[in-house]
């Protein structure tokens, strides 16, 4: 029984020497510091991003404190960005805020944050295809919105700042036009109250943007529905000082024939609305009884085209003047 014993014991202190000995064959050898990350920006100049996030990543889990891992990190945020990876961008972006508030480049990490959802709220099908991108979930959108509004009230002198300009007034053109869209489909469904606060949130928080004029009309409509005509007059005052050019076209249902409402607008017609008041006078002899334009001595123009039916108006010109700017 003892002799038994000792076989199993050199059985298992041979199969722990056999196991150690493989382990230290598959350990990584030190590299130095200064290695790793000149490997890391010769990938990241190779545009190998995926080399680059690997090295980059193995340089923190080295050397968490030396001399390059700060830059390491801003370099992931990049890294991440050109690989699409824009949720570990973001995420990276994050945590170098988070870890070091007070860096000299943390512009760059929330300059890199906000461009990351722009980027994302771009999406493949949108860039090359006549898709509307002011209809879809402005998440992304909002997103960046944020981080770039924070990097220029914190860091007005940014080298990103011009860049950041840009791309936050695109964004609240983006932003702007999207609540007009939803406005409109409150409109169609008669929920006026709910129409016209979506215009009131566009003419406070996107001043100076295209879509204020169309967000004072159907503010003027929807209270107009409402029986609240001080508030109507007002919106409509506004806009005639404003945007004297501008005509106020109905945004409330129309009245659809069977033969439109069954072909989901292929065939048919719409029954004339009667138009809300121009607010240019000058230029009432110009609309058309759905509150468009015309020429003044011809035909009336404008009318959907056939790829616009063809696709349910997803493609094509539907002939509308006057539609949320995008």
């Amino acid at each position: 029984m003892q002799f038994v014993k000792v076989i199993c014991a050199l059985i298992i202190l041979s199969m722990l020497s056999a196991c150690s000995w493989f382990g230290r064959d598959k350990t990584i050898p030190d590299i130095p510091e200064q290695v790793i990350y000149n490997d890391a920006m010769s990938a990241l100049d190779a545009q190998n991003f995926s080399l680059a996030i690997e090295k980059l990543q193995l340089l923190e889990a080295r050397y968490p404190f030396g001399r390059f891992s700060e830059q390491a990190q801003l370099e992931l945020i990049y890294a991440y960005f050109r690989n699409n990876e824009p949720a570990a961008s973001r995420s990276a972006a994050d945590r170098f805020i988070r870890l070091h508030p007070n860096h000299d480049n943390i512009d760059y990490a929330y300059y890199m944050k906000g461009l990351t959802s722009f980027e994302e709220d771009r999406s493949f099908l949108a860039r090359f295809l006549p898709l509307d991108e002011t209809q879809r979930d402005p998440g992304a959108a909002l997103d960046s919105f944020e981080s770039f509004s924070v990097l220029l009230n914190r860091y007005p002198d940014s080298e990103y700042a011009p860049d950041t300009q840009r791309r936050m007034q695109y964004l609240k053109n983006r932003l702007a036009t999207y609540e007009i869209h939803v406005a409109s489909f409150y409109m169609k469904r008669e929920a006026w109250v709910a129409a016209a606060n979506r215009g009131r949130y566009v003419v406070e928080n996107f001043q100076e943007t295209p879509a204020v004029p169309d967000a004072l009309a159907i503010m003027a409509e929807a209270y107009t529905k409402l029986g609240l005509d001080d508030l109507a007059k007002t919106a409509i005052d506004v806009l005639s000082l404003n945007y004297p050019d501008y005509i106020i076209r109905p945004f409330a249902p129309q009245n659809f024939d069977l033969l439109y409402t069954a072909t989901f607008g292929l065939m048919g017609s719409i029954e004339p609305a009667v138009p809300a008041r121009p607010v240019n006078p000058e230029r009432a002899r110009a609309m058309r009884v759905d509150g468009s334009m015309q020429p003044e001595g011809g035909s009336q123009t404008g009318g959907r085209s056939w790829l616009n039916r063809i696709t349910f108006g997803t493609f094509g010109d539907d002939g509308r003047v006057g539609e949320p700017t995008q």
